[in-house]
């Protein structure tokens, strides 16, 4: 039986335990969930989407945007697991961008991780494999607003939710608009960020080069992810 000494320690013990796990809360990861819209229409969907997704994952695991390549996990469905929550949107935009001219959905769900992060991911579980998957759901429903949208979040955090799923509701109706040709100019410019270093890969002039990137909304979507990813990182880093 504990003494009266012992057993106040024992409570101060208890107590330091679960203060410590109050401020070392479990690691969040952000599940990404896409697919590729209109896929019935295209006989090649599997082998266009698997080599441009080889692609994406090399460049994105080597710059460590995610923990696991890209995954086609059922048809015309990829995923994969990053901690490096803030990157995010800059993920987002850079898979719009390299899967053309596929459009994607994609969700995005933060929480926990059942086990070992660990391909294959569709064997993975956990919190923020449902957050991801009620996201999808909720694009392909059109539950979240009375206009279509391209991109969706699900966290705990509902405060969060709402700014960032309005942002890029937003964000999804210009990107909407985007034409084939622009999304050409942005692809060139995200990789030469000048004008001039664009305008000479595409054989352009400069101002159409600077045209094509203001029409093609491209500095409303580079703002989307500035302040999306500071968004992300007060909310969850």
């Amino acid at each position: 039986m504990l003494s009266y000494k012992n057993e106040d320690l024992h409570i101060l013990v208890q107590a330091g335990i679960l203060w410590q796990g109050y401020l070392m809360p479990s690691t969040i990861y952000a599940v990404l969930i896409a697919d590729v819209m209109e896929s019935r229409v295209r006989a090649d969907i599997r082998g266009l989407l698997g080599r441009k997704l080889a692609a994406v994952s090399q460049r994105h695991l080597r710059k460590k945007l995610i923990q696991l390549p890209y995954s086609v996990t059922a048809g015309d469905e990829f995923q994969t697991v990053t901690r490096d929550l803030p990157s995010i949107p800059a993920v987002i935009l850079d898979l719009r961008r390299a899967l053309r001219p596929l459009s994607l959905r994609i969700a995005v769900g933060f929480g926990r991780i059942s086990g070992r992060i660990q391909p294959p991911v569709n064997r993975l579980g956990g919190e923020a494999f449902q957050s991801a998957r009620q996201a999808i759901e909720n694009i392909k429903s059109g539950n979240l607003f009375k206009f279509e949208v391209l991109t969706a979040f699900v966290s705990r955090n509902a405060g969060f939710d709402s700014t960032i799923n309005l942002i890029y509701g937003l964000h999804d109706t210009l990107v909407l608009k985007i034409t084939a040709r622009q999304w050409e100019t942005i692809e060139e410019f995200l990789d030469t960020p000048t004008l001039e270093q664009t305008a000479k890969r595409l054989k352009l002039d400069p101002s159409t080069v600077s045209r094509n990137l203001k029409r093609g909304y491209y500095w409303q979507l580079a703002e989307t992810v500035h302040v999306a990813g500071t968004l992300i990182q007060r909310t969850f880093c």
